[in-house]
């Protein structure tokens, strides 16, 4: 092998080690953004999901002209509270699993 490729081989495999080097760092740096992203991701799939079943949005609006507001207001806090449970189970159970 000529010496000028030599070089240049050994010039890519540094290259090379330097961007794997660098990718890493990076995904190291960008961490902490990903579960920002991954709520952001839920709440466009959460509305993306409202826009496909738009009868479920006019139901909820006709039960709660139909109820009380006080009611609604109780019912909207108990849903919401089994809401975060099952948020909280659900990530245990991918940290465990």
């Amino acid at each position: 092998m000529n010496s000028k490729l030599l070089e240049l081989a050994t010039r890519h495999g540094a290259l090379q080690a330097r961007i794997d080097e660098q990718r890493r760092t990076l995904a190291r740096h960008t961490q902490p953004l990903q579960a920002a992203f991954a709520k952001g991701d839920a709440v466009v799939d959460g509305v993306d999901w409202l826009k496909q079943h738009p009868g479920v949005v006019g139901a909820l609006v006709a039960v709660a002209a139909i109820l009380r507001p006080k009611r609604v207001w109780r019912w909207g806090r108990r849903g919401f509270l089994a809401w975060q449970g099952w948020q909280a189970i659900r990530k245990k159970l991918q940290i465990s699993g």
